[in-house]
């Protein structure tokens, strides 16, 4: 992983020093909220729903062990309400007939971050200054910036990388930290990066996404696509660079951005995003975009060209982990010494179905660890399961984990031979489902529960789902599916890309979902990006897992052989499986919904965020 620099770690510790004194001014009286406001979120400090977030930035997924230890001590230490904000938070959360709130979690965000719910604003000090002793921030986080750029996954292990796209992710993400023109854009800018074959990082529907690619003559460059994004209007990326020659991708990055700076819609929120203005304009903004490119490289003299040597200082900073030869020969004695009980051969086997990937090196495996289970949200993990996550990296994948988009963790660096200790291991752990990829390996934003902007909660209806689809048979039979809850127009949750999407929807107060089917984030499993349809009117919460069932049983009755769920949809045609959805509407459900407080005094934070 990236080997951070002293500039940076100086740039950290300042950062954190400057909002202490900000908090302490503001706690003094001396620095209006008002004032503050932006300060914080710039720091990735909100208020949501009851209490302070904090997104803390993890570039490209990336994370060492070390930085995991400092997660799973913020959420033991610091994760905490005061009794008072609790107890409020608990009797709203009764009206609607849960009292579920868990504190002293992180959360794995799509945008590779983790999330803390409770923090009060008052320790934020103390937090940043622990995080800046991991070298780690919430800058990129928050507001109408650059943010934090992702990639996949697998990015520098997968054998199907044409190259790997983290040298160029750093050195973007240095580029755009401070760049005072971007620092205020009409509405949040998001890149995505993949290096990859099979686009595992769902460029398309990025505000910008980046594929490197090689020419007919074998040069490395990018396809370039600009105008993708989920929300209100989902709206699938323009590719406006079939190839860039990739010492050009900063120059080329200052012209797209610069001509949304100019032209993005800064009257309406709803209307500011990259995507309308590609959308509405067309050619049009594609010409200016190269015209002001031309400019860039002329004019300008071509100031963020990547020379040959600083693409490889760079690129050193990501050379593969070499272990000790003690903790070689340790981990290997321990491996030799761990066999899988013939019992649980079946459920080992679906392990290195699921979890397990391919690795560019032959030796070496890429394994998923599923935070995905009863009992606790999709992507959430409490301390000792962050502890935890850390003692694995440190034993079975030299200190380094990677956050998936989909809200897990992976390590990288796994040898062959260990795997069958490294199950065990997880498999005490409760983190070796083999689910990943199917059905409850489901992306969900925290909804309701937390966000002040959500219609509806995601994470019961998650719940829900989970508990009904136990059945590792059951879950295996189905094979791999996508499915993803939002619970605001907002998409948070990606519904749009889901084979199968959920979204909460505002009707008359009370909280209905949308349902909706065919969706694809472009991965070689789900097939070219596009969003999905909805199958019908909104429905119930209660309706909801009888739905699902409904879009399964149609799907077993019409699948022919191991054929996935989204190419059975794409054969059959949508109006089967609609017909289907729509049958398991109850007939009596609306005592069962229950309303949403209004939290207008968070609407800016929410809506930053």
């Amino acid at each position: 992983m990236y080997q951070y620099t002293e500039f940076d770690r100086q740039f950290v510790r300042a950062r954190a020093a400057q909002h202490r004194d900000q908090l302490e001014r503001n706690l003094a009286g001396t620095l209006s909220d008002d004032d503050f406001r932006p300060l914080r979120l710039q720091n990735g400090w909100y208020i949501q729903r009851y209490a302070p977030m904090l997104r803390v930035a993890v570039p490209y997924g990336e994370l060492a062990s070390s930085q995991l230890r400092v997660l799973a001590r913020i959420a033991r230490e610091y994760d905490h309400p005061s009794k008072e904000v609790f107890d409020k938070a608990i009797g709203t959360q009764a009206t609607w007939g849960t009292t579920h709130l868990p504190v002293g979690y992180g959360h794995f965000t799509t945008r590779q971050n983790v999330q803390f719910n409770w923090i009060p604003l008052a320790k934020s000090a103390d937090v940043m200054d622990l995080l800046a002793t991991v070298n780690m921030h919430g800058i990129q986080t928050s507001g109408n910036c650059i943010r934090n750029i992702t990639s996949d996954e697998l990015a520098g292990v997968a054998p199907d990388e044409i190259a790997d796209p983290r040298p160029f992710a750093e050195i973007m993400r240095q580029w755009s930290t401070l760049h005072p023109e971007f620092a205020f854009l009409p509405r949040k800018f998001k890149i995505a990066i993949t290096g990859a074959t099979n686009d595992r990082a769902a460029v398309r529907w990025h505000d910008v996404g980046l594929h490197l690619i090689k020419n007919d003559a074998g040069e490395l460059g990018f396809r370039v696509f600009v105008g993708g994004g989920m929300g209100r209007t989902p709206v699938i990326s323009t590719e406006i660079r079939a190839f860039l020659p990739w010492n050009q991708i900063m120059n080329y990055l200052e012209a797209v951005v610069r001509v949304y700076n100019r032209w993005g819609r800064r009257d309406n929120a709803y209307k500011a995003r990259i995507k309308i203005l590609v959308k509405a304009e067309g050619q049009r903004y594609i010409d200016e975009v190269e015209a002001e490119y031309q400019q860039i490289l002329t004019r300008d003299g071509a100031p963020h060209t990547i020379s040959q040597a600083e693409l490889d200082r760079v690129s050193a900073c990501f050379v593969p982990p070499a272990l000790a030869e003690r903790a070689q020969a340790a981990i290997k004695t321990v491996a030799n010494n761990t066999t899988v009980p013939a019992e649980r051969q079946k459920d080992y086997d679906r392990w290195l179905q699921q979890n397990v990937a391919s690795h560019k090196n032959p030796a070496l495996r890429a394994v998923t660890l599923s935070y995905k289970r009863l009992g606790q949200a999709p992507g959430d993990a409490d301390a000792d399961q962050l502890d935890t996550a850390a003692a694995l990296a440190d034993e079975f994948s030299a200190g380094e984990v990677r956050v998936t988009h989909d809200q897990n963790l992976l390590l990288p660096w796994v040898r062959a031979e260990d795997l069958p200790a490294l199950w065990v291991a997880a498999s005490h752990a409760g983190l070796a489902r083999s689910n990943i990829r199917l059905l409850t390996d489901m992306i969900a934003c925290p909804g309701g529960d937390f966000c002040a902007l959500a219609n509806a909660r995601s994470i019961p209806v998650a719940a829900a789902i989970t508990e009904r689809y136990q059945d590792m048979d059951e879950l295996h039979d189905l094979g791999e599916i996508d499915l993803h809850i939002s619970g605001c127009i907002n998409s948070c949750g990606h519904h749009h890309s889901g084979h199968i999407g959920i979204l909460g929807v505002d009707k008359d107060g009370k909280e209905w979902y949308q349902v909706s089917i065919g969706g694809s984030d472009g991965s070689d499993l789900s097939g070219d990006a596009v969003p999905g349809k909805v199958v019908g009117p909104s429905f119930g919460a209660l309706e909801v897992p009888g739905v699902i069932e409904a879009l399964l049983d149609t799907f077993r009755q019409h699948r022919n052989g191991r054929e996935t769920f989204i190419d059975c949809v794409k054969r059959v045609g949508l109006d089967t499986f609609k017909t289907a959805a729509n049958s398991a509407r109850l007939a009596d459900k609306h005592e069962e919904l229950h309303a949403l407080p209004k939290t207008s005094g968070y609407a800016k934070d929410a809506q930053e965020a």
